[in-house]
């Protein structure tokens, strides 16, 4: 069989040439190349040219679309405040609760038991920080704790009669935001800590670890007894002994001593120290602990025992331990 035959561009069919090689007449390739020619003068007359179509005309500077394009966007709507407001108030509670339940938190002062010191009505802010890490009340702080047990069963609650105002109330109460009106809490003087030995006899003074207190913030004209001497009483470790400053108007631990702990509060109970009274501004000051209580010799004598009977022990042992060495370097010598 002859090799296939291929028509010429014009779609007529061409002989065979010698060999059976295809043959391209003068006549064939002419027509095709009047076409080319026709292809490009239409080309050129229409604007293209061989190498792609022309591109368009660029608008000159300053022209209208060059700045309809660069035209600064419109800035987004801002969102309405009112809309906003509720996650503010919300984000706001989270964070007074986190404060209320970590760090610090608001009492309401309900009596005249820690006169003149603290009144009634005062507002104070009690740390609650530091007894996270471990620090437990020392002597001459002002705690609030919560009720060792009967301490306030006589003492009415200072709740609302409206319902709307309990329902405020005990909500503000929760995030700490307000005192709670119900609340059996206790706020007293820190007179002695766990180990001391704590007394007073007839018009006082008190004592502590035989160390009689100088308690210039006892209200004007009380006696440092009170209407109720007591002592000596050891207070068992971890817990305290507590007395109000108004010392004729406070059923502090001296009443106390027929109940379990004899008086004591167990440090458990302890919610923080208040350490500034923050409403009324008129009232406003810090509660740092008195200077009675840095005296020397205050602190009770067990803790002082261990050093000097390790001074003593050591003394005694001295000789032993060079008897020891010397036999062991005439050991390696021989």
């Amino acid at each position: 069989m002859g090799d296939l035959v291929i028509g010429a561009r014009s779609g007529a069919g061409e002989p065979e040439g010698p060999g059976g090689r295809v043959s391209r007449s003068a006549e064939s390739s002419a027509p095709s190349a009047a076409v080319e020619d026709t292809a490009a003068q239409t080309a050129d007359e229409n604007g293209t040219g061989s190498d792609g179509p022309a591109e368009p005309p660029r608008p000159e500077s300053g022209s209208a679309d060059e700045s309809e394009s660069e035209a600064p966007a419109k800035p987004r709507k801002q969102r309405s405040f009112l809309k906003e407001l509720p996650i503010l108030i919300g984000i706001a509670l989270i964070l007074a609760l986190v404060i209320k339940t970590f760090f610090v938190q608001a009492f309401s002062i309900p009596s005249e038991s820690m006169q003149n010191t603290l009144q009634v009505g005062d507002r104070v802010l009690v740390d609650k920080l530091t007894p996270w890490f471990g620090s437990e009340p020392e002597r001459g702080d002002v705690v609030v704790f919560h009720d060792p047990g009967g301490w306030l069963n006589d003492e009415p609650t200072q709740q609302s009669s409206n319902s709307f105002v309990r329902g405020v109330q005990d909500v503000l109460s929760f995030v700490g935001l307000m005192p709670s009106a119900n609340e059996k809490d206790l706020i007293k003087r820190v007179i002695a800590v766990g180990g001391d030995t704590v007394e007073c006899k007839d018009d006082g003074p008190v004592k502590v670890n035989g160390v009689a207190l100088n308690e210039p913030y006892i209200y004007p004209g009380n006696t440092p007894c009170g209407t109720q001497p007591f002592g000596p009483v050891k207070v068992p470790n971890g817990r305290i002994w507590v007395m109000g400053d108004h010392r004729a108007d406070s059923l502090d631990s001296r009443f106390h001593m027929d109940q379990p702990g004899g008086g004591t509060v167990p440090v458990d109970n302890v919610i923080g120290r208040a350490f500034v009274v923050a409403w009324p501004v008129s009232h406003w000051s810090t509660l740092p602990v008195p200077d009675t209580f840095d005296q020397k010799g205050l602190a009770a004598a067990l803790p002082v025992a261990p050093p000097v009977a390790g001074a003593v022990g050591a003394v005694v042992l001295l000789p032993l331990v060079r008897r020891v060495r010397a036999r062991t370097e005439h050991r390696k010598e021989s």
